[in-house]
């Protein structure tokens, strides 16, 4: 046999993956994950647990492709929907290829924080990141300190870092170094998906987190989280030429209790009317096209708390 021919190729082999972000409410998730993919993808919104869908974003690379899966909030559950996120967020943690567990910069390390650091320390196979996110709002001292205080946490729980990273999405710091870090932490493979795709999440459930997320803005005090949406169609209106297309978007905004009804509707529908406007304005940005939307307030006894309901409303 002749010498071993050894291959000259330019590239390493192509990878791709799932990695997913966790940390406490306001970490930076959403922010860091709409970063990585340049596009406005999941939903960020300034109060915890509006991301109840696995909303996944999707960094397109020449050597890779590296999937966002956004996993809800881990948190002590309180209610039945509580505990079936917390095991549908444990079943993504061990099933992904790498963890991103962000920390903010501007704040100490507290319980929330602690609390799911113990739950990681548990996920023994999976390699984690911490990621220092909102690096913008401190100073190189304050930093520091953090980075001391992550490494720490680690070697107090038994947690083998595979990186400490500081970023700002805002400022679009070391974003790209980030997944340049996260990479090679994935499985050689070929693209999961087409080139084009940025989003995986059906459409349907992005409008109705548009539409979530514009009624809760505002009444969020009154209402934490007694609403869910579901969008029951969406269809192009017939008989409309094609240079201008309409969409017309059925949505039912469940409360559950009657007294919220109120509050979410207004005097004289003038809040609702606000929501519709809103959330309209989000979904033709997003689907690029103009719509219709129809919305209506129903009652679904305490959603929260019955299995039934919660698969209907997608839980």
């Amino acid at each position: 046999m002749g010498p071993m021919s050894v291959r000259t190729e330019s590239s390493a082999a192509h990878r791709a993956g799932f990695a997913c972000f966790v940390g406490r409410p306001n970490a930076g998730k959403s922010t860091l994950t709409n970063a990585l993919v340049g596009t406005k993808v999941a939903i960020t919104s300034n109060r915890p647990q509006t991301t109840r869908h696995t909303v996944r974003g999707i960094v397109h690379r020449p050597e890779a492709q590296l999937v966002l899966v956004d996993t809800p909030g881990l948190h002590k559950p309180r209610t039945l929907l509580g505990e079936r996120l917390n095991d549908v967020v444990r079943t993504t943690w061990s099933e992904v290829d790498v963890i991103g567990f962000c920390l903010p910069a501007d704040q100490k390390i507290g319980p929330g924080d602690r609390y799911i650091a113990g739950e990681l320390a548990d996920i023994k196979k999976t390699p984690k990141v911490a990621i220092v996110t909102k690096t913008d709002l401190v100073d190189s001292k304050a930093l520091a300190a953090q980075l001391i205080a992550i490494d720490q946490l680690g070697k107090e729980l038994g947690i083998e870092w595979a990186e400490i990273i500081p970023v700002s999405a805002v400022g679009d710091t070391q974003v790209a170094l980030l997944a340049d870090l996260l990479v090679p932490m994935l499985p050689e493979s070929p693209p999961l998906y087409p080139e084009g795709d940025l989003t995986d999440e059906p459409e349907q459930v992005m409008v109705g987190e548009l539409i979530r997320e514009a009624a809760l803005e505002g009444v969020r005090d009154e209402l934490p989280h007694s609403i869910a949406v579901v969008v029951e169609e969406m269809l192009p209106r017939e008989d409309r030429p094609a240079d201008k297309p309409l969409l017309d978007i059925h949505a039912n905004v469940y409360i559950e209790r009657p007294s919220q009804k109120g509050i979410i509707i207004g005097p004289k529908g003038k809040r609702l009317k606000e929501v519709g406007t809103k959330s309209r304005k989000h979904i033709e940005a997003l689907l690029g096209t103009p719509v219709f939307l129809d919305l209506h307030v129903k009652v679904a006894k305490d959603w929260q708390r019955d299995p039934k309901q919660l698969r209907k409303l997608g839980f």
